[in-house]
Protein backbone atom coordinates (compact mmCIF):
# COMPACT_ATOMS: atom_id res chain seq x y z
CA UNK A 1 0.00 0.00 0.00
CA UNK A 2 0.85 3.65 -0.04
CA UNK A 3 3.09 5.27 2.57
CA UNK A 4 3.53 8.91 3.61
CA UNK A 5 6.93 9.99 2.30
CA UNK A 6 7.08 13.72 3.12
CA UNK A 7 5.30 16.27 5.27
CA UNK A 8 5.41 20.02 4.65
CA UNK A 9 4.17 22.37 7.43
CA UNK A 10 2.28 25.31 5.91
CA UNK A 11 1.49 28.32 8.11
CA UNK A 12 -0.59 29.96 5.38
CA UNK A 13 -1.16 29.57 1.66
CA UNK A 14 0.46 32.55 -0.02
CA UNK A 15 1.24 33.43 -3.65
CA UNK A 16 4.82 33.07 -4.93
CA UNK A 17 5.41 30.01 -2.74
CA UNK A 18 6.13 26.60 -4.23
CA UNK A 19 6.52 22.97 -3.26
CA UNK A 20 9.58 21.27 -4.75
CA UNK A 21 9.47 17.47 -4.78
CA UNK A 22 12.23 14.92 -5.41
CA UNK A 23 12.05 11.24 -6.30
CA UNK A 24 14.29 8.25 -5.63
CA UNK A 25 15.30 8.06 -9.29
CA UNK A 26 16.48 11.69 -9.44
CA UNK A 27 13.46 13.58 -10.79
CA UNK A 28 12.31 16.93 -9.39
CA UNK A 29 9.03 18.78 -9.71
CA UNK A 30 7.88 22.28 -8.68
CA UNK A 31 4.24 23.24 -8.17
CA UNK A 32 2.61 26.43 -6.90
CA UNK A 33 1.53 25.99 -3.26
CA UNK A 34 -1.91 27.40 -4.06
CA UNK A 35 -2.63 24.25 -6.08
CA UNK A 36 -2.85 22.39 -2.75
CA UNK A 37 -5.03 24.89 -0.87
CA UNK A 38 -8.27 22.89 -1.16
CA UNK A 39 -7.47 19.17 -0.96
CA UNK A 40 -10.28 16.62 -0.94
CA UNK A 41 -10.66 14.32 2.03
CA UNK A 42 -9.27 11.41 0.01
CA UNK A 43 -6.30 13.54 -1.07
CA UNK A 44 -5.18 15.05 -4.38
CA UNK A 45 -2.41 13.96 -6.72
CA UNK A 46 0.81 15.92 -6.15
CA UNK A 47 3.19 14.32 -8.67
CA UNK A 48 2.98 11.72 -11.42
CA UNK A 49 5.55 9.10 -10.36
CA UNK A 50 7.06 6.80 -12.99
CA UNK A 51 6.95 3.01 -12.61
CA UNK A 52 9.65 1.83 -10.19
CA UNK A 53 10.15 5.30 -8.73
CA UNK A 54 8.82 6.96 -5.55
CA UNK A 55 8.63 10.35 -3.88
CA UNK A 56 11.32 10.82 -1.21
CA UNK A 57 11.08 14.48 -0.14
CA UNK A 58 9.12 17.73 -0.52
CA UNK A 59 10.05 21.24 0.60
CA UNK A 60 8.57 24.76 0.52
CA UNK A 61 10.53 27.32 -1.53
CA UNK A 62 10.25 30.91 -2.72
CA UNK A 63 11.06 30.03 -6.32
CA UNK A 64 14.58 31.51 -6.23
CA UNK A 65 16.61 29.07 -4.15
CA UNK A 66 19.16 26.37 -4.95
CA UNK A 67 18.38 22.66 -4.75
CA UNK A 68 20.87 19.99 -3.61
CA UNK A 69 20.23 16.30 -4.29
CA UNK A 70 22.47 13.57 -2.85
CA UNK A 71 22.62 9.90 -3.74
CA UNK A 72 23.43 6.69 -1.88
CA UNK A 73 26.73 6.34 -3.76
CA UNK A 74 28.06 9.58 -2.27
CA UNK A 75 27.55 12.18 -5.00
CA UNK A 76 25.56 15.41 -4.91
CA UNK A 77 24.41 18.09 -7.32
CA UNK A 78 23.46 21.74 -6.71
CA UNK A 79 21.35 23.64 -9.25
CA UNK A 80 19.08 26.71 -9.31
CA UNK A 81 15.43 26.06 -8.59
CA UNK A 82 14.63 28.31 -11.55
CA UNK A 83 15.71 25.49 -13.87
CA UNK A 84 12.64 23.51 -12.75
CA UNK A 85 9.56 24.88 -14.49
CA UNK A 86 6.40 25.32 -12.40
CA UNK A 87 3.95 22.59 -13.47
CA UNK A 88 0.50 21.44 -12.36
CA UNK A 89 -0.21 18.93 -9.64
CA UNK A 90 -0.40 15.70 -11.65
CA UNK A 91 2.57 16.33 -13.94
CA UNK A 92 5.74 14.26 -13.81
CA UNK A 93 9.04 15.82 -12.86
CA UNK A 94 12.20 16.58 -14.82
CA UNK A 95 15.68 15.13 -14.29
CA UNK A 96 17.45 16.72 -11.32
CA UNK A 97 20.42 14.34 -11.13
CA UNK A 98 21.42 11.65 -13.59
CA UNK A 99 22.25 8.50 -11.60
CA UNK A 100 25.63 7.00 -12.42
CA UNK A 101 24.54 3.35 -12.19
CA UNK A 102 21.41 1.24 -11.76
CA UNK A 103 22.01 0.53 -8.06
CA UNK A 104 22.16 4.20 -7.07
CA UNK A 105 19.25 6.30 -5.76
CA UNK A 106 18.53 9.75 -4.32
CA UNK A 107 18.51 9.74 -0.50
CA UNK A 108 17.64 13.37 0.21
CA UNK A 109 17.07 16.92 -0.95
CA UNK A 110 18.16 20.20 0.62
CA UNK A 111 16.81 23.63 -0.29
CA UNK A 112 19.62 26.12 0.36
CA UNK A 113 18.17 28.85 2.61
CA UNK A 114 21.11 30.31 4.55
CA UNK A 115 24.86 30.44 5.11
CA UNK A 116 25.29 26.90 6.40
CA UNK A 117 27.06 23.59 5.87
CA UNK A 118 25.85 20.36 4.31
CA UNK A 119 25.76 17.38 6.67
CA UNK A 120 26.10 13.95 5.04
CA UNK A 121 25.67 10.70 7.00
CA UNK A 122 26.25 7.06 6.05
CA UNK A 123 24.67 3.76 7.07
CA UNK A 124 27.68 2.63 9.13
CA UNK A 125 27.48 5.65 11.43
CA UNK A 126 29.95 8.02 9.78
CA UNK A 127 29.40 11.54 8.52
CA UNK A 128 30.81 15.00 7.97
CA UNK A 129 29.98 18.60 7.24
CA UNK A 130 31.14 20.50 4.18
CA UNK A 131 30.65 24.21 3.52
CA UNK A 132 27.91 24.81 0.95
CA UNK A 133 30.31 26.94 -1.11
CA UNK A 134 32.21 23.71 -1.89
CA UNK A 135 29.23 22.66 -3.97
CA UNK A 136 29.32 24.91 -7.01
CA UNK A 137 26.06 25.68 -8.76
CA UNK A 138 25.66 23.72 -12.00
CA UNK A 139 22.77 22.83 -14.30
CA UNK A 140 20.21 20.23 -13.30
CA UNK A 141 20.52 16.84 -14.96
CA UNK A 142 24.25 16.33 -14.38
CA UNK A 143 25.86 13.43 -12.51
CA UNK A 144 26.97 15.53 -9.55
CA UNK A 145 30.26 15.63 -7.64
CA UNK A 146 31.72 13.43 -4.90
CA UNK A 147 30.50 14.36 -1.42
CA UNK A 148 31.42 11.34 0.78
CA UNK A 149 33.54 8.27 0.13
CA UNK A 150 31.23 5.25 0.43
CA UNK A 151 33.71 2.44 -0.19
CA UNK A 152 34.97 0.49 2.81
CA UNK A 153 33.99 1.53 6.33
CA UNK A 154 31.31 4.15 5.54
CA UNK A 155 28.73 2.25 3.52
CA UNK A 156 26.01 4.02 1.55
CA UNK A 157 24.87 7.59 2.20
CA UNK A 158 21.48 7.60 3.98
CA UNK A 159 20.74 11.29 4.56
CA UNK A 160 21.68 14.95 4.10
CA UNK A 161 20.74 18.10 6.02
CA UNK A 162 21.52 21.82 5.87
CA UNK A 163 22.88 22.70 9.35
CA UNK A 164 24.58 25.44 11.38
CA UNK A 165 26.78 25.24 14.48
CA UNK A 166 24.20 25.98 17.18
CA UNK A 167 21.76 23.25 16.11
CA UNK A 168 21.47 19.65 17.26
CA UNK A 169 20.87 16.41 15.38
CA UNK A 170 19.01 13.20 16.11
CA UNK A 171 20.54 10.08 14.59
CA UNK A 172 18.15 7.14 14.16
CA UNK A 173 19.15 3.49 13.65
CA UNK A 174 17.30 0.54 12.15
CA UNK A 175 17.03 -1.09 15.60
CA UNK A 176 15.33 2.00 17.05
CA UNK A 177 18.31 3.58 18.81
CA UNK A 178 18.33 7.39 18.81
CA UNK A 179 21.18 9.63 19.91
CA UNK A 180 21.30 13.42 20.12
CA UNK A 181 24.40 15.13 18.78
CA UNK A 182 25.45 18.80 18.58
CA UNK A 183 26.18 19.95 15.04
CA UNK A 184 29.31 21.72 16.32
CA UNK A 185 30.71 18.28 17.20
CA UNK A 186 30.86 17.30 13.52
CA UNK A 187 33.97 18.64 11.82
CA UNK A 188 33.78 20.69 8.60
CA UNK A 189 36.00 19.01 6.00
CA UNK A 190 36.27 18.78 2.22
CA UNK A 191 33.82 17.09 -0.13
CA UNK A 192 35.51 13.90 -1.30
CA UNK A 193 36.63 12.62 2.11
CA UNK A 194 35.62 9.83 4.52
CA UNK A 195 34.24 11.82 7.45
CA UNK A 196 34.25 10.85 11.14
CA UNK A 197 32.34 8.40 13.33
CA UNK A 198 29.07 9.91 14.59
CA UNK A 199 27.55 6.93 16.39
CA UNK A 200 28.76 3.56 17.69
CA UNK A 201 26.46 0.92 16.24
CA UNK A 202 25.68 -2.48 17.69
CA UNK A 203 26.56 -5.45 15.45
CA UNK A 204 24.01 -5.75 12.65
CA UNK A 205 22.51 -2.28 13.24
CA UNK A 206 22.63 0.55 10.69
CA UNK A 207 22.01 4.28 10.67
CA UNK A 208 18.86 4.94 8.62
CA UNK A 209 18.11 8.66 9.05
CA UNK A 210 19.15 11.98 10.55
CA UNK A 211 16.91 14.85 11.63
CA UNK A 212 17.64 18.39 12.76
CA UNK A 213 16.32 19.25 16.23
CA UNK A 214 14.18 22.36 15.99
CA UNK A 215 14.16 24.90 18.84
Amino acid sequence: GEKIKAMVPVAQFTPSTFIVMATRQGFVKKTDLMAFSNPRRIGILAIGVRDGDELIDAELTDGRQDVILATSSGVAIRFPEGEVRDTGRGAQGVIGIRLRHAGDWVVGMVIVRREASLLVVSENGYGKRTTLSDYRVTHRGGQGVATLKTAGRNGSVVGIKEVVDDEELMLITRNGVIIRLPVSGVRIIGRNTQGVRLINLDPGDQLIDVERVIG
